[in-house]
Order: C-alpha cells, then sequence, then structure tokens
C-alpha cells in the first residue's frame, strides 16, 4: 500500500509540474493570497470574459464553419431507393464521366492547336494575338464547364474592357475563375500553385495577363500591388479580376475581404457567385483535396448549377476608407447571394495568431484568476 501511495503521489507531482504557473504572466511583484473564504466551481466560471469567448468559440466556432464542406445527406436508407441510387452510380461514373473526358480531351485538342500556332506566328501582331488568345481562353473554359454539365446562369450586363475598372468576386473554388471565365476574359489574381495548374498559369494564362503571387513571400505584395495600378490603367488589357476574400471558402459564409482591391483609384464592379448544392458541392477544401480530385469529383456528379450576378458598379465616397469600402462592397455580394458575413481573416486559415495576442490572452485571464481569488 505504501508504494501505491508513493507512486500516486509522484505521478501527482509530475501532473502538476505541467501546469502553468500563473504568476508567470502577472506584472512583476504580483503574488497569489491564501483564499478568505471557499472557493466554488461558478466563482471561477464567473473570473473572466475569457472563459466566455472560450465557450463561445467551442459551442458556435464560426470561424472554422467557414472553411467545411457539407457533406449530403444519405438517401438511399430503404430498400426501394438503394436500388435507385445504384442505378445513378453506375450512369454518373460509366456513362456520363466517359463522356465528359472525352468532351474536355476534345476542347484541349482544338484548343492546343490553335494556341500554339497563334502565340508562336502571330509575336509581332499583339492586337490580333490577344484578341484570337481571348477568345481561345474563353472556349477552353467553356469545355470545362461542360464537362462538368455545368447550368449558370448569368444575370446583368457582361463585363467589357475599360480602363481604371476592377471586378471583385466571393470565391469558393478555382471553378470560379472558369465559370467567369468562359463569359469574358478576365486577367485573374491568383496563388501560384504547383503541378499542371502551375504549369497553365505561366504558360496559357499569361497570354491573358493573369498575375500570380506566393501567399508566403511578403515581397511580392509588393509586386502584385504594382502591377495591378499598372494593370488598371491599360486601355487594351483584359478586365481585372480579384477574389478579395484571399482563399475559398464554401458559398455559405463571406470572409473580410482585402482592401487592396479597394485602393486602386477605380471603379469596383462586384459579382456575386451562388452555387446549388442540391447536386454537387462546389466548395474547394484545398487541406484536404487536391484540385485534379475537385474536378474529378464534379465530372462525376450529376451537374454544377450555379447563379452568377454582375452587381452596380461602385466608387468609393469622399468620407469612405479602404476598408469601409470594402465592407460596403462584401454587404451587396453577401446580400446578392445569399451569404452570411463573418468577421474574420480568411489568412488565419493559413497562418497562427500571433503570439503577442496569445500572451495578451494570457495576462488577462492569470489577472482575473488573481483578482477572485484575493476577494475570496
Amino acid at each position: 500500500m505504501s508504494s501505491t501511495a508513493g507512486k500516486m503521489v509522484s505521478s501527482r507531482s509530475e501532473l502538476e509540474l505541467d501546469h502553468p504557473n500563473i504568476e508567470d504572466y502577472l506584472p512583476s511583484g504580483s503574488s497569489i493570497n491564501e483564499p478568505r473564504g471557499k472557493l466554488r466551481l461558478r466563482d471561477l466560471l464567473d473570473i473572466s470574459p475569457t472563459l466566455t469567448e472560450a465557450a463561445g468559440a467551442i459551442v458556435d466556432d464560426s470561424f472554422t464553419r467557414c472553411f467545411k464542406s457539407n457533406p449530403p445527406e444519405p438517401w438511399n436508407w430503404n430498400i426501394y431507393l438503394f436500388p435507385l441510387w445504384c442505378c445513378g452510380v453506375i450512369v454518373r461514373y460509366c456513362l456520363l464521366f466517359p463522356l465528359r473526358c472525352i468532351t474536355l480531351a476534345f476542347g484541349w485538342f482544338i484548343f492546343l492547336s490553335t494556341f500554339i500556332p497563334v502565340h508562336s506566328l502571330l509575336k509581332g501582331q499583339d492586337r490580333l494575338r490577344k484578341k484570337i488568345e481571348r477568345v481561345l481562353v474563353e472556349m477552353i473554359c467553356s469545355f470545362f464547364v461542360a464537362s462538368w454539365t455545368g447550368v449558370v446562369r448569368y444575370h446583368g450586363p457582361r463585363p467589357s474592357i475599360r480602363p481604371k475598372q476592377v471586378y471583385v468576386a466571393n470565391h469558393t473554388s478555382m471553378i470560379d475563375f472558369i465559370v467567369l471565365e468562359q463569359m469574358t476574359a478576365f486577367a485573374v489574381i491568383m496563388q501560384k500553385h504547383p503541378g499542371w495548374v502551375g504549369l497553365l498559369q505561366s504558360t496559357i494564362l499569361e497570354s491573358v495577363g493573369c498575375i500570380w503571387f506566393n501567399r508566403s513571400e511578403a515581397k511580392d505584395r509588393e509586386i502584385v500591388a504594382r502591377k495591378l495600378r499598372n494593370h488598371v490603367q491599360g486601355t487594351d488589357n483584359n478586365p481585372l479580376l480579384i477574389f478579395p476574400e484571399g482563399t475559398c471558402v464554401n458559398n455559405n459564409y463571406t470572409v473580410m475581404f482585402k482592401k487592396g482591391a479597394f485602393e486602386l483609384d477605380c471603379t469596383v464592379c462586384p459579382i456575386a457567385i451562388k452555387y446549388n448544392k442540391i447536386f454537387v458541392d462546389a466548395f474547394w477544401n484545398s487541406r484536404k483535396q487536391s484540385f485534379t480530385m475537385h474536378l474529378l469529383q464534379l465530372m462525376t456528379s450529376w451537374a454544377v448549377v450555379c447563379e452568377v450576378w454582375y452587381l452596380e458598379p461602385q466608387t468609393i465616397r469622399p468620407d469612405e476608407t479602404a476598408i469601409e469600402f470594402a465592407e460596403r462592397v462584401r454587404d451587396m455580394i453577401s446580400h446578392r447571394a445569399g451569404l452570411k458575413k463573418v468577421p474574420w481573416d480568411g489568412y488565419l486559415k493559413y497562418s497562427r495568431p500571433s503570439s503577442k495576442h496569445s500572451e495578451r490572452k494570457q495576462q488577462s485571464f492569470a489577472e482575473s484568476i488573481l483578482a477572485r481569488l484575493e476577494e475570496k
């Protein structure tokens, strides 16, 4: 018995070594006095709004919900529906998928057999070359949409080439660019990707004036900002398209817009995109799924159904900051597409909060505990 008790005491002391020392987060000279009364659990639960924030984050984590894909509800739940579901799987994978692959391959054949000669032989005739390349990019994007049996309805006037104008849209997947590009050859601002997507970015999409950046490179921000200003001043450049959220969101919410697109001193044209999830969820969770697998998921679904609204162009007001302008445009897009606004920075998806922020929270929490103990 004595040896068992000794082990329990030693293990308890080892656990206590892992506990944080509250006095480490208090100002110098502070100490914890012995409590003068009986301390109850409800006293500790009432010590600080910090615990309220933590409990709220556990119960309703609105940040994580922005980047979660919603799995479809199973409907083949009885003996009558299961055979129909099996027939649907056979049709989608054995009939529609091969036909869609053939359609996409045929589109690539036409595109490459035309794009390569045009890009190589018309180097001295930039205006004609850009016009043909613009049509070809729109064509291959149309083949991509056809490979998903895309049903896309566009509302509002079609975008046109004008100087000092930028288009901004909410972002759900890389296919947002394809859906918009089949109607108008935009020059898009996009994260540089590896693999075959990166190859397309550095070859084909360069021809329509797209601008790439690396999210992990701080110096890329200055380079991109300079390229943006130069692009919007050009009279013959393709319309500039920016996804100011900076990351893919699951088409139920909108996160904070980056202010860079709203500091260019030009007209901002909002675009609202809403996907119908009855057949497939178009959200691309890049942390769990490659873009190739995402495309295969779309090509093996029944259809991709989407609504696109070209909203009224907006200009910054005299008494308005760039951040306020961005929020006003986000309000328009959220309202039109039926999306919920959340006060989160999408880049937190890729990086941890600052250590200084965590230390301030820890110190505030420790001071609250000290104040409650001293009252007792």
